[in-house]
């Protein structure tokens, strides 16, 4: 097998004037933000850290001139059967693809979820394209979310994009449905959340959790305020963050099952109708705006998802009762 057949598309940086005398590590750190545990991880790989050639440990120092050289093995994911699937990609390229999910596809293989995931089509589709690459997805989606995915296609690209992350660089905006309209049309929700201790898979505002960061904007008011339309951009990433922040404010997802009305005559006396629910047969959220930096080219990209179908129906519906004499709000 050939380097080029057991590696990723090699990363090069040739050593600047201010740089010569440095180490390795530090010119990588410096120029490639690689992390400790990519290097720990290169240092036990053939030919991870070349310069002019040469494979070098990390404490060696370099001097003006020279070509240092970082490649990272190829590798699949073994573990996730690849099965065909209509994908719709937004963008791809060697080291990153972005996919618009739709409703009702889980991200990656869990119990119960082996197959039918998102991952089981991107392996398929990567393996039709002859690609050897493990599926590493930056963020998640909920299994009945639809909107952008990022996933990253080597090592480096995930970590970097995961820092991205961390530092709240990563733009993720969403549109969502929700009944009744807030209070204050446009602010913040500063609430922490964290598991039920009586249903660990739900989520609950308590001032135990974690901090949970959540910035909306009310984009259109419908009937006399029975639903709206909300734009909502997460500075933080806790599990359900928008369902259970918009639930704690008094405006809960249309369609959430999980966080939502507990039946049709509980939404119907706040105001809703079973028509809201039978629109759209899930939470009615959409990631419809992604925003990041390309590890590798280092160009700003933003991604924009239309809204799907269901999504679309719902919104027509509501739009409807604006000319509609609707059921008065009940506190």
């Amino acid at each position: 097998m050939s380097v080029e057949e057991a590696y990723y598309e090699p990363l090069t940086v040739v050593v600047s004037p201010e740089e010569g005398g440095m180490t390795v590590r530090k010119v990588l750190e410096r120029r490639l933000g690689v992390s400790r545990k990519l290097l720990s991880r290169l240092k036990l790989t053939e030919q991870g850290i070349t310069v002019n050639g040469r494979r070098v440990y990390t404490s060696e120092r370099v001097q003006e001139g020279d070509q240092l050289t970082v490649r990272m093995e190829q590798e699949e994911s073994d573990d996730i059967l690849a099965e065909p699937m209509e994908l719709d990609i937004v963008f791809e390229d060697r080291n990153l693809l972005i996919v618009n999910k739709p409703p009702g596809i889980v991200v990656h293989p869990t119990h119960g979820h082996y197959t039918g995931t998102l991952a089981n089509g991107v392996i398929y589709h990567w393996k039709q394209q002859g690609e050897k690459v493990r599926f590493r997805p930056v963020h998640r989606l909920d299994e009945d979310t639809s909107g952008l995915v990022a996933i990253a296609k080597t090592p480096y690209v995930h970590q970097q994009l995961s820092e991205q992350l961390q530092r709240g660089e990563v733009d993720k905006r969403y549109r969502a449905y929700v009944y009744r309209a807030p209070r204050e049309l446009a602010g913040t929700i500063n609430a922490p959340i964290d598991r039920d201790p009586e249903e660990p898979h739900v989520r609950i505002v308590t001032p135990s959790g974690y901090d949970s960061v959540t910035h909306y904007d009310t984009e259109e008011v419908y009937g006399n305020g029975i639903a709206a339309k909300v734009k909502l951009k997460l500075e933080t990433g806790r599990t359900h963050q928008i369902r259970v922040h918009m639930k704690h404010i008094g405006c809960p997802l249309i369609g959430d099952k999980l966080y939502g009305y507990a039946s049709e005559g509980d939404a119907a006396s706040k105001g809703g109708s079973p028509q809201m629910e039978a629109a759209v047969n899930r939470q009615a959220l959409h990631a419809a705006v992604l925003g990041l930096t390309h590890p590798i080219s280092r160009e700003r990209m933003v991604f924009e998802a239309a809204l799907p179908q269901d999504l679309q129906q719902l919104e027509d519906y509501l739009l409807k009762l604006n000319g509609l004499r609707v059921l008065e709000i009940k506190e």
